[in-house]
């Protein structure tokens, strides 16, 4: 009986998770009826689709400061810096509204701030062959109408 009661103590925990889901319109979510936050979104969104997700790097300048502080530790500051990291990596057509490849969950705004959540898919660890879903964030502070810094989860990658 006391091995019967025991067992669920012992049994290892089963997780279980919420996929996370992205808007099926993401442009949607970068306006706000404030005109200057809605302008901040407006240019986070420029970022996330048309440098991030199309590749058009040689538009940064409009949307990005020339002393842009980056806190990813894989990507210098600088404007020049990041064009150069994300420039090679060759550029597609821009997505429309509801094609995008990125899945943006929420796009938040106060102050010279705009935070942006979208859909990680990682493999899980504990069973091959399958992923899991998870939240990454980005975070933007904007001047004068453009992204001046940025923070986000970047890891430093092991050497190979």
């Amino acid at each position: 009986m006391l091995a019967t009661l025991l067992a669920p103590l012992a049994a290892p925990p089963v997780l279980a998770q919420a996929p996370v889901l992205g808007s099926q319109d993401p442009e949607s979510l970068f306006t706000s009826p404030d005109p200057k936050l809605h302008a901040n979104k407006q240019a986070v969104l420029h970022i996330m689709r048309d440098l991030l997700e199309a590749g058009h790097w040689d538009d940064a300048p409009k949307y990005l400061t020339k002393e842009y502080i980056q806190h990813n530790p894989n990507v210098a500051s600088g404007l020049d810096p990041v064009m150069k990291f994300f420039g090679g990596r060759g550029s597609r057509p821009i997505p429309d509204r509801n094609s995008w490849r990125t899945k943006v969950v929420a796009v938040t705004a106060e102050a010279d701030r705009v935070v942006v959540a979208i859909v990680r898919e990682l493999p899980d660890p504990r069973e091959s062959g399958k992923t899991y879903t998870t939240t990454w964030f980005d975070m933007w502070r904007m001047k004068d109408g453009k992204a001046d810094e940025h923070w986000d989860y970047g890891t430093i990658a092991p050497p190979r």
